[in-house]
């Protein structure tokens, strides 16, 4: 299968609207931060020619491809195995101190997805596995034979948003006593079981749980707290960063770190905002921006995307603002 058959990348148009501004200019750096197998890299690789494109991935199998199909581009196109949260080192390792442009599409990637031996999957058996990194120790199957009681149901109310948290961590413990639980399928009984009958047709009952095991083993949350604070930094002035989520969570964070650098900090009460008070950032969508039904329809991946975008007015001395060189 040719490697552009393999990945529709969602909001792809949108998306580079968004950054064209910002990244179409001779020289312009962009860093995609969640490079994946690269469609959407491609495309702005594609599109502007003078511009050189960062990725950034944590899943070596994805870099591999994303390698392979970005071939064409020489070092236009440069590489870095780390996680996002590492986007100012990545930037600074390639001879630059800002960047034009960033782009983010969060969550698990259509590669995880679609590789069931990965275990992100609850519809297919595999093994228990849910590591974007490969060289990351902990897996699934480690949280549910190790965590207690009350860590499994925290993860599952907190990062699954799950009603039936409390009951099914109950039941992973019974479950786990009697036979370890290595595989997807084996939960995704145990989960059904647990599931009162009155609520077995109000959705799978594996899916919150799965997503909360996913963000606890790679660490989701909390990498993305520390990551839009940062891209922020990175961006220089006229530069726009757009971010993509796929749950409530995830748009959470990013809407309270877009909305706090778009906001004036000048104290309560001052009678003249002063230039150092005013917004660093301006929003450049109201809200979060949903798919189209045209576009749900050609690639139901999109279903669940909120698409934030902003673009940098001004930066502070102490942050920096000399543009570094590839050379």
């Amino acid at each position: 299968m040719a490697l552009n058959d393999i990945h529709t990348p969602v909001l792809l148009e949108r998306c580079i609207e968004l950054l064209a501004p910002a990244v179409q200019k001779p020289g312009a750096v962009m860093v995609d931060g969640t490079l994946g197998m690269a469609g959407h890299a491609e495309a702005f690789l594609t599109r502007f020619p003078e511009l050189t494109l960062i990725g950034l991935d944590r899943d070596l199998d994805a870099l591999a491809i994303a390698r392979q199909r970005l071939a064409p581009f020489g070092d236009r196109a440069r590489f870095v195995h780390t996680v996002y949260d590492g986007i100012a080192d990545a930037i600074a390792s390639q001879g630059f101190s800002e960047v034009d442009g960033i782009l983010f599409d969060l969550g698990v990637s259509s590669l995880q997805l679609d590789r069931v031996e990965r275990g992100f999957s609850y519809s297919q058996d595999a093994p228990l596995d849910m590591r974007m990194d490969a060289t990351s120790p902990l897996t699934a199957e480690t949280i549910l034979a190790e965590y207690r009681e009350g860590d499994l149901r925290r993860i599952f109310e907190h990062y699954g948003e799950e009603k039936l948290s409390a009951r099914y961590a109950r039941a992973i413990i019974a479950a786990r006593q009697i036979e370890p639980i290595t595989r997807s399928g084996r939960l995704v009984d145990i989960l059904q079981e647990a599931t009162p009958g009155a609520l077995k047709n109000a959705g799978h009952p594996a899916k919150r749980v799965f997503q909360a095991l996913r963000i606890e083993v790679n660490q989701e949350l909390s990498v993305l707290e520390r990551t839009i604070p940062a891209a922020l930094d990175s961006v220089a002035v006229g530069g726009r960063i757009v971010v993509m989520s796929y749950q409530s969570l995830e748009d959470r964070l990013v809407k309270r770190a877009f909305a706090a650098a778009s906001s004036s900090t000048a104290p309560a009460g001052l009678p003249i905002e002063l230039p150092e008070h005013k917004p660093q950032f301006k929003l450049l969508v109201r809200g979060a921006e949903l798919a189209s039904d045209e576009e749900k329809a050609l690639n139901p991946r999109a279903t669940p995307v909120r698409l934030r975008a902003a673009e940098r007015l001004w930066k502070p001395a102490s942050v920096g603002t000399k543009r570094g060189s590839a050379e």
